[in-house]
Order: structure tokens, then C-alpha cells, then sequence
């Protein structure tokens, strides 16, 4: 039955103006840190503090909860989005705003940003509105420094290891199958693609490199994924840096150098601590991109989470199809985590987006265009029952979507069987998430899911990579370069093929193409190179034409983002 434009407008009230994200963080009203800490049971001499409002967390609390039942651990993923991004982290932090207003306690567990999108196209990765990380402007920025010490260690191993070719080359590294590059923690196209070495012998020899950014870093995923300092000095010494004369693969730990990295990442290896703007308790630890490497926090800010709160709110980078993969079939699968199910993030703007409307024109009201775009959220909903995971789709709310097309996005949810919530956490905070909070809450109390692993790690590597496109992204097949099959087999000849797969592919589309909006069909996932982070434990297939080092675009937040005499930033969001 249609519902007629009063009851529409009764069911969708009109949203408050909000003021600027950045406004909205300075004058947020903080409380000190040692007053966030006990939320979750910890003590001020368990707290390393960075002044007033951010701590990292010592060791020992670990070792003091470590045995206690994991809490209930929920994901938020998303939609495919469009370049500005959907909310998805918005949503995670109001969501865990919500279930402190509902007196039910809880953590959040998110990733550091990286400078490179906070001056590239986003200006920050911290929320927005009412629903925001704080201190914002030190989190976007340099935090506690843990994006520094990562880039620190991993330069450390290119230089040791050009070192060691220099003086001799006793490893027998054959120059050009050096696999380890540099990298910095900005976006720099010029820096894809680089030669040093030059000038005289005593400046060292000329070869080819480049630079990753540190998000891509497998230095920052091997961070992530390490469970303590023991598990991150392995992890470090089993990294490929290159290949031998004889064919056979060069490991971190045959430079002698593993103790100084594990040197300069001990304090970065601790969780950090924050808060939300209303003062719920935040873990912010580590920040790969899920379009690139897996796309979630630390494990360890993970589980510490799950042993201090009975209800635990994470994010996975981009969309379902990526981050939500990545999060089950490599973090989970690592780590040993459960999670219980998934709120899966949408917006009017977005669906539009995959229904053909152009960005610009994407404030104007188009039903049909969202109907055709609701494809996508179809698409992404039955990826994440696929991981094994019950999901309810979080609609979030901007200011020019219009009743009529909130209704149409609810109605299509009640359709293909999906429970819906209209979510306003960045107009009003925690109490526009309390409908998402209590279904979500009722969902992992009642009929919690466990993670599906639909391949084995032991499985041929072209068949994990044609599972994950066939089955997620609904490609046809899979058609490898002739340089993806030359490293297959040599990854595979030196046993170094049974880990999970890492999709590199464009977070705009679930193909390989950018350019393909929606649900496409009918097309194949070309997979150019394919290279082992043997320290993190998965194989990186690189697909279409995605690069580890993304470039700025013609218009940035650099432009934007200044600081006045007083030392009041602007531009930031």
C-alpha cells in the first residue's frame, strides 16, 4: 500500500542543521582520559597518557583479562561508496554512542587514520557530526605516533637491506627481484616509481624502487595482526624482501636486523585510547587500507575490547565486498575472532549513485534511480550472510534525502528479507542511533552468527582467487597476466602459497573497473601481479589498475586545511 506524502513526512521529520565537523570537535567538552579508562576497568597506572585526553594501554592489563569470556563482537561495513564515503565510521561511533545512552557497556574498536586521505580527498577519517572520534585534529594528524614508527621500521629494512647488497651482497640478492620498497606516510604518485643510488660508488648503487604508502605498508599490516610482541618479531622476520640469485626467497630475519624494528615499533604496538564526543570509550589502533591490505584495526585493540566490554562495535575498510571479506577471511581467521553479526551501512546518495545518477545531481530526488541502485545493497547484504554473518542495514540519513526515497529504501530492505533502521547519528548523535542499537543488540543476543570460511588457506591460489570473485564479486572468472602466473608459481615452488588471499581492487565498484556502478554481471576480474606478505600471512593479488601508492586528486583538502595565530585549525573533518 502506498503511503501517502503527510505520513511520509510524519515517518521522516525534517533533520536539524548541524554546525561543521571540525566546530563541532572544538567545542566538544572532553573529559580527561583518566576519567574514559575506568568505563572499561582500567586503572591510571595502566594508562601511558599523551597528555590529557589520549593513552596507550600497558601490556599487563592483557595478561590480567586474558582469560575472561570474549564479549558479543559487531562489524559495520557498507555499501559500495561514492568518493566521499558513506558514513560507515560515523555509524560505527554513534552506534557505540547509542549504547551508552541505553546504559549497556561497550567498546569501540577503530583504525588510525592516514595523513595521505586526511590531505587527499577526505579531509579527516575521524566521524563527522555528533558522532566523532576526539581529540579530532591530533587523531587525523600525529596521534600518538604510530604511523611514524611504522614508517621508521620499515625505511630501517630498505636501507639495511641496500646495505647489505652494497658491502659484498653476502645474501647473494639478485638486484632485480628485490621485492621490499620504501614508503611515506602521504599520497605521492611521483614516488610510485623510483631510481637511487645515483652518483658515485660511495653513494651507494643504482637500482629501481619506489614507495607504498605506509597503509599498504606490510609493516603496518604485520602491526595489525600481531597478537604480541613475540608474534610481531616472527612476523618480521619471515617478510620476503627479495629473492636470491638462485630463485629463492630472501627473509627479513637473514639481515640481523629484526630487533632493531621490534625497537622502534614497541610503544606503537600498544592499543590507543580516546573517546567519542559523548565521552563512550574509543580503542584507536592501527589503519590499513581495506582497497589495498585487509582494512581493519589491530587485533590486539580487538581482542583487549572483547575482554573488557560485553559488546564490542568494529569497522573493516570500504565496503562488503572488501573490508567485511578481508575482516572474516583474514583477521578472524587469524586471530580466532567470532563475530556475532554486521550492520551493513547505506545511503540514498550512494544508491542513487549506482542507479546512474551523476555527482552532481545527486541532491535531487530520483526514485527510479534508487530502485535500479538498490541492486547494490542486495548484492552487498547477501555477501555478509555469506561470511555467516545475520545483518541489518543502517540507512544513514543526510539532509537532502526526501521521505519518499528513505521510504523506498525501507520497503526494498523489508522485501529481500533485511531488517532496516533509519540512523541520524551525525544530525543528533547517540539518540539518533537507539532503533539501530536495539535491533542490532537483539540480533547478537538471539540468533548470533559465526564467520563462514568458503575456501581453505590450503587451496591452489588461483582457486582462492576465483572463489572470492565468483562468489563476491560475481565475476564470471578470472583471467591472470602472464607476470601473475610467473609469481603463482614461484610463490608456490617455495611454499610460501598457504595463506589467506588479499584483494587489491577499487573500492568504487564491486568489479575491477571503477567505472562499472552498481551490480555489474558479465565480466571478468583481471588479476595483473601477485606477491606474498609472508610476515602478515596473506597473498596480495593486485587487480585492474590499483596501486599501492594512490595520488592526490586535482582538488584537495590540502586546500582547505589551515591553522589561525591562535592555533585553531580549520579544513579539518
Amino acid at each position: 500500500m502506498k503511503t501517502d506524502q503527510t505520513e511520509l513526512e510524519t515517518l521522516y521529520p525534517k533533520m536539524p542543521s548541524i554546525p561543521s565537523d571540525i566546530e563541532i570537535s572544538q567545542n566538544a567538552a572532553m573529559k580527561p582520559i583518566l576519567e574514559i579508562a575506568p568505563m572499561l576497568g582500567v586503572d591510571a597506572d595502566d594508562l601511558e597518557q599523551y597528555g590529557k585526553y589520549k593513552a596507550k594501554i600497558e601490556d599487563n592489563v592483557w595478561e590480567s583479562v586474558k582469560n575472561r569470556p570474549d564479549g558479543k563482537l559487531i562489524l559495520v561495513t557498507a555499501i559500495t561508496p561514492t568518493p566521499a564515503g558513506e558514513g560507515k565510521t560515523c555509524t560505527s561511533i554513534g552506534l557505540a554512542q547509542s549504547f551508552g545512552i541505553l546504559g549497556i557497556k561497550h567498546a569501540l574498536a577503530l583504525r588510525e587514520p592516514s595523513m595521505g586521505p586526511t590531505f587527499g580527498i577526505k579531509g579527516g577519517a575521524a566521524g563527522g557530526g555528533y558522532s566523532q572520534v576526539l581529540p579530532m585534529e591530533d587523531i587525523n594528524i600525529h596521534f600518538t605516533g604510530d604511523l611514524h614508527a611504522i614508517a621508521a621500521a620499515h625505511n630501517l629494512l630498505s636501507a639495511v637491506l641496500d646495505n647489505s647488497m652494497h658491502f659484498d651482497n653476502p645474501l647473494e640478492i639478485d638486484h632485480e627481484k628485490v621485492t621490499w620498497k620504501r614508503t611515506i606516510d602521504l599520497c605521492d604518485r611521483q614516488l610510485r616509481n623510483a631510481e637511487v643510488g645515483l652518483g658515485s660508488k660511495f653513494d651507494g648503487f643504482p637500482h629501481e624502487t619506489g614507495f607504498d604508502i605506509v597503509a599498504a605498508s606490510e609493516v603496518m599490516t604485520i602491526m595489525a595482526l600481531a597478537q604480541d610482541m613475540e608474534d610481531l618479531r616472527g612476523r618480521l622476520g619471515r617478510i620476503v624482501v627479495a629473492y636470491n640469485t638462485s630463485g629463492k626467497p630472501v627473509f627479513a630475519r637473514e639481515l640481523n636486523c629484526i630487533g632493531s624494528l621490534c625497537v622502534i615499533l614497541k610503544d606503537a604496538l600498544k592499543p590507543n585510547l580516546v573517546q567519542t564526543c559523548e565521552h563512550t570509550p574509543v580503542f584507536v589502533h592501527c589503519g590499513p587500507f581495506g582497497n589495498i591490505a585487509h582494512g581493519s584495526n589491530s587485533v590486539r585493540a580487538t581482542r583487549l575490547a572483547l575482554k573488557l566490554a560485553p559488546y564490542v562495535i568494529t569497522e573493516a575498510g570500504f565496503a562488503a565486498d572488501l573490508g567485511a571479506e578481508k575482516f572474516v577471511n583474514i583477521k578472524c581467521r587469524q586471530a580466532g575472532l567470532n563475530p556475532n553479526a554486521a550492520v551493513l551501512v547505506a545511503t540514498i546518495r550512494a544508491l542513487k549513485y549506482h542507479g546512474g545518477v551523476e555527482k552532481d545531481d545527486l541532491k535531487t530526488e530520483n526514485l527510479e534511480a534508487l530502485k535500479t541502485g538498490c541492486e547494490n545493497l542486495k548484492t552487498h547484504a547477501e555477501n555478509v550472510q555469506k561470511y555467516g554473518l545475520p545483518v541489518v542495514v543502517a540507512i544513514n540519513r543526510f539532509p537532502t534525502d526526501t521521505p519518499a526515497e528513505l521510504d523506498i529504501v525501507r520497503r526494498f530492505c523489508e522485501g529481500i528479507g533485511v531488517e532496516s533502521s533509519l540512523s541520524e547519528v551525525v544530525a543528533r548523535g547517540g539518540k539518533g542511533g537507539l532503533d539501530l542499537a536495539n535491533k542490532i543488540k537483539r540480533v547478537v543476543d538471539e540468533a548470533p552468527g559465526t564467520p563462514n570460511y568458503y575456501y581453505k588457506d590450503s587451496d591452489p591460489i588461483k582457486s582462492k582467487i576465483e572463489t572470492v570473485a565468483r562468489e563476491i564479486y560475481r565475476a564470471d572468472g578470472v583471467d591472470f597476466t602472464e607476470e601473475a602466473e610467473s609469481s603463482i608459481r614461484r610463490l608456490e615452488e617455495n611454499g610460501l602459497d598457504g595463506w589467506p588471499i588479499c584483494m587489491a581492487k577499487t573500492q568504487a565498484s564491486l568489479s575491477d573497473d571503477p567505472k562499472k556502478r552498481n551490480a555489474p554481471r558479465g565480466w571478468r576480474l583481471q588479476v595483473r601481479e601477485v606477491k606474498v606478505s609472508n610476515g602478515a600471512g596473506f597473498i596480495v593479488a593486485l587487480t585492474g589498475k590499483m596501486m599501492l601508492m594512490p595520488g592526490m586528486p586535482r582538488e584537495s583538502a590540502v586546500q582547505r586545511i589551515n591553522i589561525d595565530p591562535d592555533g585553531h585549525i580549520t579544513g579539518l573533518s
